[in-house]
């Protein structure tokens, strides 16, 4: 969900008041624990995988990533260790930090949560092949940011028991989204997920493209504000989204001036746009 909406900035006490209403998942020992190794000179792939072994959800999605078309190029993988050596030290933190997220949702409604997680990780995974198309931007920190840039839209589900209630139609309407969020609850998912990200130790640059990506200002703000390489992060997974509501038409489709200024940001033509489409659609198979 990356599209800018008309409404002003939070003041720094609306901030400080939003976040001392919310509170954070606490920070998983599994997480902490791959992060120590993975922050080592000489990170062990089979310290790292036996963390991922520990837990099914983790092991099975590692090993699904490894053999996605945006890191499958070589044979099939076939065990925890295997996924590891190809996925590399910041994807397998992605893992762990996604199944954390997921199981700090279980009391949520599961065939919610389940679309919600579901269309994250398409998400993801069709934005990280898309970025290696486009020089300069990173696909692994591009599938960081589109898996996790609206993960606190579940936390805000677990601190408002009427948040599904209040905001169910606007999840599959992002341009009304953030003011509802911000008239019932005093915050959004946007500031939400920033503070979420710093909590659990994602990169600063995956952190402020999260805390702007609905910021209307986006794509003028300064450089010491949010990075251009930052906001390359947010325009292709706007590409991205925009590509999938074309070919599955169950997305939310993206307002056209969201997308009409991330293309132009990126540099993209008519052609290139259908070529973008057709990648993303070999990736959805």
């Amino acid at each position: 969900m990356n599209t800018a909406v008309d409404t002003r900035s939070l003041t720094h006490t609306e901030l400080e008041e939003a976040l001392a209403s919310v509170r954070i998942p606490a920070y998983p020992a599994t997480v902490a624990e791959v992060m120590r190794e993975a922050q080592k000179d000489d990170p062990q792939v089979k310290v790292l995988a036996r963390i991922i072994s520990s837990d099914v959800g983790m092991s099975a999605l590692a090993v699904k990533l490894a053999n996605s078309p945006m890191f499958g190029n070589g044979g099939p993988v076939k065990s925890v260790q295997q996924a590891v050596s190809r996925l590399g030290t910041s994807n397998i933190l992605n893992v762990v930090i996604a199944v954390a997220l997921r199981n700090t949702t279980t009391g949520l409604p599961a065939d919610l949560m389940e679309k919600f997680w579901a269309r994250t990780s398409t998400l993801a995974l069709a934005t990280g092949v898309l970025a290696r198309r486009h020089i300069g931007i990173s696909p692994d920190a591009a599938y960081t940011y589109a898996l996790f840039h609206d993960a606190a839209i579940p936390v805000l589900m677990l601190n408002f028991p009427k948040y599904a209630e209040i905001c169910g139609e606007a999840l599959d309407d992002p341009e009304s989204l953030i003011p509802i969020e911000r008239e019932h609850f005093n915050c959004d998912h946007a500031v939400v997920g920033w503070l979420l990200a710093r909590s659990w130790g994602l990169p600063p640059l995956i952190a402020s493209a999260i805390r702007y990506h609905h910021d209307p200002e986006v794509y003028i703000l300064p450089e010491k504000e949010l990075p251009s390489s930052a906001l390359a992060l947010i325009a292709v997974t706007v590409i991205t989204e925009h590509a999938i509501a074309d070919l599955t038409g169950n997305a939310a489709p993206v307002g056209s001036k969201v997308f009409e200024d991330a293309r132009m940001f990126l540099g993209s033509s008519d052609a290139d746009i259908d070529e973008f489409r057709e990648i993303i659609a070999a990736a959805l198979v």
